[in-house]
């Protein structure tokens, strides 16, 4: 598929410099792309996750991504979306910075072969020479222009001081130097650096007469308005020394229920068109649509290890039973990437010849796990807790047929109002 079309479909594009150019320039050729991360901190936060999650999406899909670390710029501090100005960091801070990242960001992009590229924009932005830089670049930069920008309207009420206001010429100039040496074509980053986006793209048609393209991600928030990445408890980090990958996990299953559909689409890899279904479902399946978020952003992160341990943490400290509260047996998590994991929630498999005989359903109900015995099953049946396919069953030894199997070759089995589980017929 085009990589932009799948960005867009994911929720990912929010601005893009031209729309049809960007779409057939990503169909038409292999790109390279970038995003640039400034190592302010030895770790990077959810709140990173959407444009590292843009450039998987964009390897996968055949494109080049150069992750760019940002030793030069962090010298300086980029102003846009702050209302006061960063803090100035030691260039050993910075170095020590950019060596952590660089090991968490391979967790998402694969930089072997070629494949991908990690550079760090201090190896060129601190051998520049000062007048130079302003001679031959700082010429092209129209002060009105850069004033406009929303970066810096944002920071003009408070005080912007004149080294950041040098931030946009210096990431300008990143994309300059990474068209004329690595024929990287598109720079891709949150919308608060649509300014610095727009101004690298035009600094490089002065001086190259090359067209290169830019797009931005929205800046998200949770439908409450909540900024992605913040508790009560501070931030979410990548790490696994500063966010556990427990407290990761628990993070991502505490999603408000409007975003869950959303979340699938931006954190994880599974096809769109088994997270379209998400935004169905209601009450033990959403919590199930949870669960399987928790689990894919977790093995993203930390591995698929941690992503298991962390779901059986879960369970065993919120006494949870894994069917009732919709959390999907360790037997069923997928063992291939390829596998979806939306599919992977409470389910039996029984044979189409033994529905062909009959299954009494108390039996059928106790060996899918929703009841503890036999005995139990009567009395649920008895009582009328028991449904096959929504409608209440007669009689504890009803027959469950062949005739009970819906269009998708399932049966569903459910105990009150919220337990259930699925019956998958397989011919046999």
């Amino acid at each position: 598929m085009n990589a932009f079309d799948v960005l867009a479909e994911r929720g990912f594009i929010e601005q893009v410099t031209d729309e049809k150019e960007v779409r057939d320039h990503l169909g038409r050729d292999k790109v390279t792309c970038y995003i640039g991360f400034d190592p302010t901190a030895s770790s990077l936060h959810i709140g990173s996750l959407v444009p590292i999650m843009a450039l998987a999406h964009m390897q996968r899909l055949g494109h080049r991504p150069i992750v760019l670390i940002g030793g030069g710029t962090a010298l300086i501090g980029d102003p846009s979306g702050k209302t006061e100005m960063r803090q100035i960091l030691s260039l050993e801070q910075v170095n020590e910075n950019a060596s952590a990242l660089k090991a968490q960001l391979s967790r998402y992009v694969d930089f072997t072969g070629g494949r991908a590229v990690m550079l760090n924009n201090a190896e060129w932005l601190t051998r520049l020479n000062y007048i130079e830089f302003l001679r031959d670049i700082g010429r092209h930069f129209s002060v009105n222009r850069m004033l406009a920008a929303e970066s810096y309207r944002m920071r003009l009420e408070k005080g912007l001081n004149f080294i950041e206001f040098n931030y946009m010429l210096l990431q300008a100039y990143d994309f300059y130097h990474l068209r004329r040496h690595h024929d990287c074509t598109l720079q891709m980053g949150g919308n608060d650096q649509w300014g610095n986006i727009v101004a690298g793209i035009d600094l490089t048609r002065r001086l190259e007469g090359k067209t290169v393209y830019g797009v931005t991600f929205p800046l998200l928030t949770t439908s409450q308005g909540h900024k992605m990445g913040k508790t009560e408890r501070g931030t979410v980090w990548l790490d696994p020394v500063l966010t556990s990958p427990y407290e990761y996990f628990q993070y991502w299953m505490n999603t408000e229920d409007a975003d869950v559909g959303r979340f699938l689409s931006l954190f994880t890899f599974l096809p769109l068109e088994e997270i379209v279904e998400v935004r169905k479902l209601k009450d033990a399946r959403l919590n199930m649509a949870k669960t399987v978020l928790a689990f894919e952003a977790t093995k993203t992160t930390h591995g698929r290890e941690e992503a298991e341990k962390a779901w059986q943490a879960s369970a065993e400290a919120f006494n949870l039973n894994p069917v009732e509260q919709g959390w999907f047996p360790s037997s069923t998590i997928p063992r291939d990437a390829g596998e979806s994991a939306i599919t992977a929630i409470p389910f039996v498999i029984v044979s189409s010849r033994r529905l062909g005989e009959g299954i009494p359903a108390f039996e059928l109900f106790f060996e899918s796990g929703l009841c503890t015995s036999k005995g139990e099953a009567r009395r649920l049946l008895d009582q009328g807790g028991g449904y096959i396919n929504g409608r209440a069953a007669e009689r504890f030894d009803a027959r469950i047929t062949r005739n009970d199997v819906d269009g998708q070759g399932e049966i569903r089995l459910r105990k009150g109002k919220k337990r259930f589980v699925v019956v998958r017929v397989e011919e046999c």
